[in-house]
């Protein structure tokens, strides 16, 4: 069912025992701005959520973060050094 803000307002324990049929929509000058669904719907679509979220480089470096302190584990980085780099070297050969 369709509610206007006013109506849910008024009617709010009705709104609430409706979700167990279907969506709630609340509207405000014909906008949708709300959708009061039952807690089981709710639950499992957070569940849902969980399950399909993708997981960024910085979710992976954040976890591997916690397994070196879990198992106090540190990274030794090698001293930098200068690569070869053929770019430059054909740069330098080509007269203009």
């Amino acid at each position: 069912m369709n509610w206007k803000i006013e109506q849910a307002q008024h009617k709010f324990p009705e709104l609430i025992s409706a979700t167990r049929i279907e969506p709630q929509l609340i509207y405000n000058q014909d906008q949708l701005v709300a959708a009061v669904i039952e807690a089981k719907t709710f639950q499992e679509f957070l569940a849902w959520q969980q399950q399909h979220r993708q997981h960024s480089l910085a979710d992976a470096f954040a976890q591997l973060r916690q397994l070196c302190t879990e198992e106090n584990y540190t990274l030794e980085i090698p001293p930098r050094t200068d690569r070869l780099n053929p770019f430059i070297d054909n740069f330098r050969d080509i007269s203009l």
